[in-house]
């Protein structure tokens, strides 16, 4: 059975990743476009509601389609830190009190793929594949001197 899952792991994390970027994108996307039940846009360029839209949105946006998902993941994680301990954590302590399940989720989650990196199904996977397959090619037809 742990082999099995173990063999399944690089999907499941490819999914998780999925997921959680287009649930940041969509955040991002609402906030900035009050698009997908949001009735309020944040002001162009307002510390620190636009500036942490852009990056849901661009954030979401890079670990849904698996493009630099480690560095976009550091950058959402530290966003979402800076939101629960900036906004949320001044009401209360606990997020279940000061509504910052959220923001506490997203930091863990993005923090996880920062180590995971992409899983299946991300174009840096596809990409590295396509560019180690051409300087595999190139290297092969390079003469060797001796």
């Amino acid at each position: 059975m742990s082999a099995r899952l173990n063999n399944a792991q690089p999907y499941a994390i490819g999914l998780f990743r999925i997921v959680v970027g287009l649930l940041f994108a969509c955040h991002g996307a609402r906030s900035l476009f009050g698009v997908l039940g949001g009735e309020e846009t944040v002001a162009a360029g307002t510390w620190p509601g636009w500036y942490a839209a852009v990056i849901e949105l661009v954030g979401g946006t890079l670990v849904l389609l698996g493009l630099g998902t480690r560095a976009a993941s550091f950058i959402a994680s530290g966003a979402m830190a800076y939101a629960y301990f900036d906004v949320h954590q001044p009401s209360a302590l606990m997020p279940i009190q000061n509504q910052g399940e959220l923001a506490a989720a997203f930091c863990w989650a993005f923090f996880l793929l920062v180590f995971t990196g992409s899983g299946a199904f991300g174009l840096d996977r596809f990409l590295a594949k396509r560019s180690s397959g051409a300087t595999k090619g190139s290297r092969e037809k390079t003469p060797v001197a001796a």
